[in-house]
């Protein structure tokens, strides 16, 4: 008992020594400071750097709607770096830094978005100034090229249907009370309750229908010819600015899926007979609940393109995709080839 008593004191003891630990790093403000002082972070402010390197990955440049990660290193004279945590797998905290950025924009953990919008970018570099804290003399500046040679995507498919809400099961049914087994004096067993009903699962809501979209696209001639897309349906309207030179753009409005129907409750089981002479009847089940109906898929979208005749060559750079909401194609995109001006 000795033993026990003295190893349960100990055990106490150590986790009071964690609790006041774990107390003490919260005391420090935020989990960076605690990551700090577990060292699986660090922080600049002591460290004399020299100098800074700014690299975004996973690749130099952004096209509208993307983003990437910085990767700051930090070096000092005598060789020695310190690396970012995130992208660059090192273990410097990104509030080591200031980061000011124009035409994009720049998280305090180092997430660089440019915008979907390409007339935000449009003929510019945008830029992130690094400034490394506790020694303002030592900076970088990262040049952000703007590209137009990926796979872009505009989505004006309907949204799948709720799935239905599962029926309750029904309830047990009670025991029999018992009688007597005495054979001098024997008295019959209750009979069991009858389980409850299952509830009936609901139903699932139907998908919504793709919507319709009209499509404009022209071709911004120059050293380096760009397609100028506008998609545009009653509620929603994207931008688009495709180098045909790699990039290319998809469609969709398809419907959604209909909602799964809920499982149907399961019937109570019946509640057992009581003991005695005789015995009492054990309580039949209940039934269980039928599984609500799937809701019904939403309609494809309509789709409408407009191109003009000098970007005509470039059809095969685009996709058009509308089913309804359990797969059967709708009616294919309706392509129109007649003048259309500039889109901005």
């Amino acid at each position: 008992m000795r033993h026990l008593t003295r190893a349960l004191l100990n055990y106490g003891a150590r986790a009071a020594c964690l609790l006041a630990l774990v107390s003490g790093l919260l005391g420090l403000g935020g989990c960076g400071s605690i990551e700090v002082a577990l060292g699986l972070r660090m922080r600049l402010d002591k460290i004399p750097v020299s100098s800074v390197s700014a690299s975004l990955s996973p690749d130099p440049g952004l096209a509208p709607g993307q983003t990437g990660r910085l990767i700051l290193i930090a070096a000092t004279a005598d060789g020695k770096e310190y690396v970012t945590a995130g992208a660059g797998h090192g273990k410097v905290l990104f509030d080591s830094y200031t980061l000011t950025a124009t035409i994009v924009q720049v998280s305090k953990k180092g997430k660089v978005t440019l915008a979907a919008d390409p007339r935000v970018s449009e003929g510019q570099v945008p830029h992130v100034h690094v400034v490394v804290n506790g020694h303002s003399d030592v900076v970088a500046d990262l040049d952000v090229p703007v590209r137009y040679d990926i796979a872009f995507a505009g989505h004006f498919s309907g949204h799948a249907g709720l799935d239905g809400l599962n029926g309750l099961d029904g309830q047990m049914g009670s025991s029999g009370s018992d009688g007597s087994l005495d054979p001098n004096n024997p008295s019959a067993g209750g009979n069991g309750g009858n389980g409850g009903d299952g509830e009936d699962g609901k139903d699932g809501s139907p998908g919504q229908p793709g919507q319709s979209v009209h499509v404009w696209i022209t071709l911004r001639a120059g050293s380096q010819p760009l397609l100028q897309v506008r998609a545009s349906s009653k509620t929603l309207q994207q931008l688009f600015l495709i180098d045909p030179n790699g990039g290319s753009l998809a469609i969709d409005a398809n419907g959604g899926a209909g909602g799964s129907g809920g499982r149907g409750g399961r019937g109570g089981q019946g509640g057992s007979g009581g003991a005695g002479s005789p015995p009492g009847f054990n309580g039949t089940s209940g039934q269980d609940g039928r599984n609500g109906w799937d809701g019904a898929p939403g309609a494809a979208g309509k789709i409408q393109v407009s191109i003009d005749p000098a970007a005509q060559p470039y059809l095969d750079h685009f996709t058009f995709v509308n089913k309804s909401g359990s797969g059967v194609a709708g009616v294919p995109a309706a392509i129109t080839v007649e003048p259309v001006s500039a889109l901005w």
